[in-house]
């Protein structure tokens, strides 16, 4: 069969069966299967990263999960941070990472910076805001003056 540029969730379908069926036998690489295989695994690949992005997780998440797998504290942190309540503020997602932060952490951590770079999720920023704006502008309570 002649493959092409993988354009819906058919062809993308019958790719997938194609794989599974070449690869209950694994041909040798050099042979057409072989080589058949080698691009049905490039078009399905390409096909996945269109239509099934993977989002890189928020940057807080992936410090908390990685704090969580090393068994860290913010105590063991605070040397990055600075302090408890600047860790506080940057966990609790009301205060951006530096680009200090950012390399410490990359070190300490182990994660990447193109993932701390990223800004923290912007939903959970928008609901804060508009929690602040609420609290804002609430309506006051009015006062009779005595006398």
């Amino acid at each position: 069969m002649n493959w092409s540029i993988l354009q819906n969730k058919n062809e993308y379908e019958r790719a997938l069966q194609r794989i599974e069926a070449l690869s209950q036998n694994p041909p040798a690489l050099k042979s057409d299967e072989g080589q058949e295989l080698l691009l049905l695994g490039f078009l399905t690949d390409q096909y996945e990263e269109k239509e099934f992005p993977i989002q890189n997780p928020d940057p807080i998440d992936a410090i908390k999960v990685r704090m969580e797998q090393l068994g860290l504290s913010v105590h063991d942190l605070l040397n990055i941070f600075g302090d408890r309540g600047t860790a506080s503020k940057v966990l609790n997602r009301q205060r951006n990472l530096s680009l200090a932060m950012i390399r410490m952490l990359e070190h300490r951590l182990s994660l990447p910076a193109s993932l701390l770079i990223q800004t923290a999720s912007a939903k959970r920023y928008s609901i804060k805001k508009k929690e602040k704006s609420l609290q804002l502008h609430e309506p006051r309570a009015k006062y009779k003056k005595k006398g």
